[in-house]
């Protein structure tokens, strides 16, 4: 059997002059394809495969945003029946208690990951802007509805036992945080997120826990750093410096976020910063660079492959179950 470095080599030597020349997506498509069954035959497989997807918006009379999640879902398994985990990063629905039944019920209808985790997003706390009749009134904000309550429904649907925890998946650590606050607390929020000090506090243990240098870390919050990554603003966190502080303690940490909704092909899908920050699109509308929605079908999200000595990061365009060329990283261990 190949050992890694020679299967890559060869792999290597057959892309390179074809992708050269063609010029169609299809013909590109074609021979990534064709590599990926030279990686089977040479035995190369990651230690871990995930995905990353974000802002899938359910709400409960939205057919097409409906479709776009089944389609995804479809795609994923298509593409590894085995996936070893999804990360739903953010904005699942208008957070009320129809939308999360309908998340319910697509999830019901598809073979999944073998494990899926959620982190709450700025629209999961949006049940505030209706009123008593289920009807949008931003003027009557916040409608009787607390943060509290935002968070049970929350937690209730997603059964994870708080806003921001971690778990290890085959060895590696995955640390999950969440905003804890909305604009009834202080309209000062805004969309951005919250992070207490105590979460800030416990996210310092969890980076040291555990730790070996070089090993990834995989962080995930919805909204992401200011100034940062394609589509994020110059605000984003509320404790935006602390936050940035400490995770660039750990160059090995690898951040996700998503809230922008910024494409995938855009240049600052993914920047390194000390550490690596990664935008993940939208499952249910893309933007483009002008922060306007993409007509269209279009649904994207990342696959992320961990070899021992690198990390593969690659968006995925669900809607016509294809990769982004544009979107593939390589992030060296």
């Amino acid at each position: 059997m190949l050992n890694e470095n020679d299967a890559l080599k060869i792999i290597e030597s057959f892309l390179q002059p074809r992708m050269t020349f063609v010029q169609s997506q299809n013909e590109k498509d074609e021979i990534l394809r064709l590599a990926n069954e030279l990686r089977k035959v040479a035995d190369i497989s990651p230690l871990l495969r995930f995905s990353v997807v974000s802002d899938i918006h359910i709400q409960y009379w939205d057919t097409q945003a409906q479709r776009k999640l089944s389609d995804a879902l479809e795609d994923l398994h298509q593409l590894n029946p085995r996936l070893d985990a999804l990360v739903i990063n953010g904005d699942l629905g208008d957070g009320r208690a129809n939308d999360y039944a309908k998340i319910t019920s697509i999830l019901q209808s598809h073979p999944l990951p073998m494990q899926i985790y959620y982190t709450i997003g700025n629209h999961d706390y949006y049940k505030a802007y209706y009123n008593a009749a289920g009807d949008w009134s931003p003027t009557t904000f916040p409608n009787g509805e607390s943060d509290s309550a935002s968070l049970e429904r929350f937690l209730a649907f997603t059964q994870m036992p708080s806003l921001y925890y971690d778990r290890w998946i085959q060895g590696y650590h995955f640390i999950f945080l969440g905003s804890e606050r909305y604009r009834q607390s202080d309209p000062a929020n805004q969309e951005d997120a919250w992070l207490s000090s105590t979460q800030l506090s416990w996210l310092q243990s969890k980076l040291q826990e555990n730790y070996i240098q070089h090993k990834p870390l995989f962080v995930f919050l919805h909204q992401p750093l200011q100034g940062t990554v394609s589509g994020s603003l110059p605000r984003g966190i509320v404790q935006h410096n602390e936050l940035k502080q400490m995770l660039s303690q750990y160059p090995e940490v690898i951040f996700f976020t998503g809230h922008t909704h910024w494409e995938l092909r855009l240049t600052s899908t993914l920047i390194r910063d000390v550490f690596t920050m990664v935008n993940s699109s939208s499952v249910s509308y893309p933007y483009d660079s002008n922060d306007q929605q993409i007509q269209g079908n279009r649904s994207e999200g990342l696959i992320v492959d961990v070899y021992e000595d690198r990390i593969h990061i690659r968006g995925r365009d669900f809607a016509n179950g294809a990769w982004i060329s544009e979107a593939d990283f390589i992030v060296k261990r």
